[in-house]
């Protein structure tokens, strides 16, 4: 196991990487913008190092400023956490070059499942199946319309270089084409860079289910079951659940098999999530959406239900430890994570935001039901307070 390790990230992903670092009785350092010289991660660490003004492009996206902070401090490892460069293919590039350990998938893994396009065309010769649509780079409006006519209506519009409902456009009627595909390009070239678009049949009713999955650097990976994010607005999604209410024992584990081959055909190592849409009225018919190369925000419901820490996991298997989780993987009881969407209801529900005033942070026994299991269990439900903007 490592001595030192750095958390490339700042918030609430960068507190719950440095709990278990602490549990590990692993050297922690934290990095910070001038914005979170006083922030809780920052206090929280063995180690802080400012490494750039408030704007992220100088700081926390910085991959110079993360490598140089992780060779004055002697770090051995980087966790990224979250956003900002936990999906970076240059930032895990880079890591490698300089010798210091990126706790995540090699490079190749996160470029493989970066662009939605190349990824269904990688899973779907696994063999794992894929939603009908289209199966080229680079279409133009003309072509992304013959591919609709040859799919049918209703359609959905995606960006194939990013993710969040960014840039998503349903279709239903072929006067409504022309215009979502200039709008999802704006969007899509304004969030990502990229307004490359791929088209979609539109699975009528859908589940939204993600496949939690961890993989060794040894050939050997595992599912940890599901979460359902159905629940979502503007494709955001707002409760994560585990388990899904929707899946019999044998649809988990034949989606779970999915998922452990869509990780081994792009040569994943680390904790990753494959995210699938499923017809309610069919469980049985479920199609590969996209996989997440990195810990998710909702990876807490997974810990409750598993009794595993998969930060934990995350260093042990960066730090070349085979098969770090138990033989025997039973999930027990029931656990679900909602998030708090602040929005405007006189400027048409559009996100707002506002001071928060007031904070309960709800603690509890550590807890877990397999040995390493280091996970702190919440005993009370958060309440928070906002001022108006």
């Amino acid at each position: 196991m490592f001595d030192t390790v750095l958390v490339a990230n700042r918030g609430e992903i960068a507190v719950r990487v440095l709990r278990t670092l602490r549990l590990l009785g692993i050297r922690s350092v934290a990095v910070f913008s001038d914005a979170d010289a006083s922030a809780p991660h920052v206090g929280m660490a063995d180690v802080a190092v400012r490494i750039g003004p408030a704007p992220a492009a100088q700081s926390y996206l910085s991959i110079p400023a993360v490598l140089e902070a992780a060779a004055a401090t002697g770090a051995q490892a980087i966790h990224p956490g979250y956003g900002f460069l936990s999906e970076n293919t240059g930032f895990a590039a880079a890591c490698a070059d300089a010798g210091v350990v990126f706790v995540g998938p090699p490079a190749s893994a996160i470029e493989a499942m970066g662009d939605k396009i190349a990824a269904k065309a990688t899973v779907a010769k696994a063999g794992v199946p894929v939603v009908p649509g289209s199966d080229g780079a680079g279409l133009t409006d003309d072509e992304l319309a013959a591919a609709v006519e040859e799919i049918g209506y209703p359609v959905l519009l995606k960006p194939s270089a990013g993710g969040g409902g960014k840039g998503m456009r349903e279709v239903d009627r072929a006067d409504e084409l022309r215009a979502a595909i200039v709008s999802a390009r704006r969007e899509a070239r304004g969030s990502f860079g990229d307004d490359t678009l791929l088209v979609e049949r539109l699975v009528a009713t859908p589940r939204h289910i993600e496949i939690q999955v961890l993989a060794d650097a040894h050939g050997d990976a595992v599912h940890l079951g599901e979460r359902e994010c159905s629940l979502q607005r503007r494709h955001q999604k707002i409760v994560e659940e585990a388990p899904s209410a929707l899946l019999s024992a044998e649809q988990r584990e034949a989606m779970g098999a999915a998922a452990v081959e869509a990780a081994r055909a792009v040569g994943y190592t680390g904790a990753g999530t494959v995210e699938f849409i499923v017809g309610s009225e069919d469980p049985d018919r479920f199609y590969f959406m996209e996989m997440n190369t990195r810990l998710q925000v909702e990876h807490p419901v997974t810990e409750e239900v598993y009794g595993l820490d998969l930060v934990e996991a995350q260093l042990r298997i960066a730090a070349g430890e085979a098969r770090p989780w138990p033989v025997r993987i039973r999930p027990a009881g029931h656990a679900v994570e909602a998030r708090i969407y602040a929005e405007d209801p006189a400027a048409g529900f559009l996100p707002t935001g506002g001071r928060i005033l007031a904070l309960h942070e709800p603690s509890g026994a550590v807890s877990g039901s397999t040995p390493g299991s280091r996970r702190a269990a919440w005993s009370a439900v958060t309440t928070t307070r906002c001022s108006p903007r």
